[in-house]
């Protein structure tokens, strides 16, 4: 069995077993512990602020009472007040005079924000109910507050909760009252208590309960008051809360129970959790985007170099197109390049200069051979030519004989100007002969007319650049036209510019075809019907580049015009 070596791997593989082990599973790893650490931070954090908001209300909630219990503490302790209220007064003046004096200014300015209203209740005969204090009859002994206040014996001030209300019943019996009943009574401002219940910041609900662990006050719509707290069943995954009142007389026993969801807590921590996923994304896009742009620098370019070493073995000696590169890969490449271009030099200096130099005398031998008959051939052309001219003169056909003699003429210059430039001369001389050879054919449908300066005729333009023109407007125009032709062909030297321009009134063309045969010669191609304008446009191109103009306008059934205008270069003038 073969031992595994790290060598058998292939590149792209180890890059890919390195990422892995070096970034993947590491931070995989590290966001799991950074999120299973965050979340129960938060969870305890959440917690503890609960905890915090639900002492707060608990602290709220003494300070409002507190408010009550210090005026049941004044009152209680007030012997003036005391005496008053156990007094027996002779007349009703007596009590208004009393009353007026004492007991209507002890009561003002009484009341804070945390009291909502106190009442003072007496069984004395002799007082009157005005203001503040009202007798104790039947009716008040059988409210719900009083039956419940008489199971309270001590001397500190009691809280009841009767009819949602919240309020502390103390007896005035600090002093002698001669058997008199006095209570007094203080409503706790309800509005107040919610507000802190609603304002409290608590996520959840929140119970007040008293020491029978009835419900008496709560921020849950759905909470009955008066209900055992014990017989609410709240959701499996909450998080309970629960403060006591101890050490304080007035509270025994009473509690606030607060109840949150655990959804609430799981919400939080779905919030770490995004930037926790958002974190990882970044740690791993960041590494993998930097890991991935380096293996594929080594990588690609490695295969490359392969595939074209593999090439070489085939004779295909093709160098890696060069890229800016100093690493060892791009030195390897280099040298990869020097050396397929050293062997490939060396194969075609040793074995392929032999097999060249033999294709090479092949190919002379085959154009000397060429050159031999295109010799010949014209020879022989132009002895039949003027053959058949002496046979026309000799039978007195003078017009056959003039034609084919300017059909010899054309042929002869045609292959005789061994230069690539002629004077405009020499080329309206060819236009001419062709013209009237047409002339011959059309008769008197064909009319032309050749007009140039004297000093234009000696400016030299390459050869046979005009005629080709002459013979689209003779076949293409004047052929098809039901009209006499006319072909007017004008030579002029303006601005500086040979000025050519080639008149006639033929068939002329429709606009799409026109725009079809510009787009024709502005391409690079020869194929077509125009195969002559095309080569004399392109020899233009090719001797005057951008420094000519070419114009062509045609109508269709009113014929066309075309303007060459070239440079006059110097020397470009023929000497007499």
């Amino acid at each position: 069995m073969k031992r595994w070596n790290l060598n058998y791997m292939k590149l792209r593989d180890k890059l890919l077993l390195m990422y892995v082990l070096s970034v993947f599973i590491p931070i995989v790893v590290t966001n799991v512990v950074f999120y299973n650490v965050t979340t129960n931070n938060i969870r305890s954090q959440k917690t503890r602020d609960a905890g915090m908001t639900l002492n707060n209300l608990k602290n709220d909630l003494r300070a409002t009472i507190d408010q009550g219990v210090g005026l049941t503490h004044s009152l209680y302790a007030d012997p003036v007040f005391n005496d008053t209220l156990s007094r027996q007064f002779q007349s009703h003046f007596e009590y208004i005079a009393a009353y007026n004096s004492y007991l209507k200014g002890e009561f003002s300015g009484q009341l804070s924000e945390g009291i909502r209203w106190y009442q003072v209740y007496t069984d004395n005969p002799t007082i009157l109910s005005s203001g503040y204090i009202e007798h104790l009859n039947d009716t008040i002994r059988s409210s719900n507050w009083y039956v419940q206040f008489q199971a309270y014996s001590a001397p500190y001030p009691a809280l009841i909760a009767a009819d949602q209300m919240l309020s502390l019943i103390q007896r005035l019996d600090n002093f002698d009252t001669g058997n008199i009943e006095q209570l007094l009574k203080i409503d706790l401002n309800m509005d107040l208590i919610k507000e802190h219940f609603h304002n409290s910041g608590f996520d959840g609900n929140v119970y007040l309960l008293d020491p029978q662990g009835y419900i008496q006050l709560s921020n849950d719509p759905t909470a009955q008051i008066g209900k055992r707290y014990s017989e609410i069943r709240f959701p499996n995954k909450t998080i309970p809360f629960e403060l006591t009142y101890t050490g304080i007389n007035y509270l025994e026993g009473w509690s606030l129970q607060g109840v949150m969801e655990e959804e609430i807590v799981l919400k939080e921590v779905r919030k770490s959790r995004s930037f926790v996923v958002w974190l990882a994304c970044i740690n791993f896009v960041l590494p993998t985007v930097i890991i991935a742009a380096m293996s594929r620098s080594i990588h690609v370019r490695l295969v490359r170099i392969l595939k074209h070493m593999k090439k070489v073995k085939t004779q295909n000696f093709q160098t890696i197109p060069p890229e800016d590169a100093r690493d060892e890969i791009g030195q390897l490449t280099m040298e990869f390049n020097r050396m397929t271009e050293t062997i490939h030099n060396l194969i075609h200096e040793v074995y392929l200069t032999d097999i060249q130099k033999k294709d090479l005398e092949l190919k002379q031998q085959q154009a000397q051979l060429h050159a031999l008959h295109s010799q010949i051939n014209p020879h022989f052309l132009f002895n039949t030519l003027e053959s058949v001219r002496m046979r026309s003169l000799i039978k007195g056909e003078k017009e056959t004989a003039k034609i084919v003699h300017n059909m010899a003429k054309m042929f002869r210059k045609s292959i005789s100007w061994n230069q690539n430039e002629v004077t405009v001369k020499e080329e309206l001389e060819l236009i001419e002969s062709f013209l009237q050879i047409q002339k011959y054919r059309f008769g008197d449908k064909l009319q032309y007319s050749i007009e140039a300066d004297s000093v234009a005729r000696k400016y030299l333009i390459p050869k046979m650049v005009i005629l080709p023109f002459v013979e689209n407007a003779s076949i293409h125009g004047i052929e098809s036209s039901p009209e006499v032709g006319v072909i007017q062909i004008f030579v002029s030297i303006e601005q500086d510019q040979l000025h050519i321009r080639l008149r006639d009134n033929g068939i002329g063309m429709s606009p799409a075809r026109l725009e079809e045969l510009q787009s024709y010669l502005a391409q690079d191609t020869d194929i077509g019907e125009h195969v002559g304008m095309k080569n004399a446009y392109s020899r233009l191109k090719l001797c005057y580049q951008d420094r000519f103009s070419f114009e062509i306008q045609s109508w269709e059934g009113e014929g066309t015009h075309i303007q060459i205008r070239l440079p006059l270069d110097q020397g470009a003038l023929q000497e007499d």
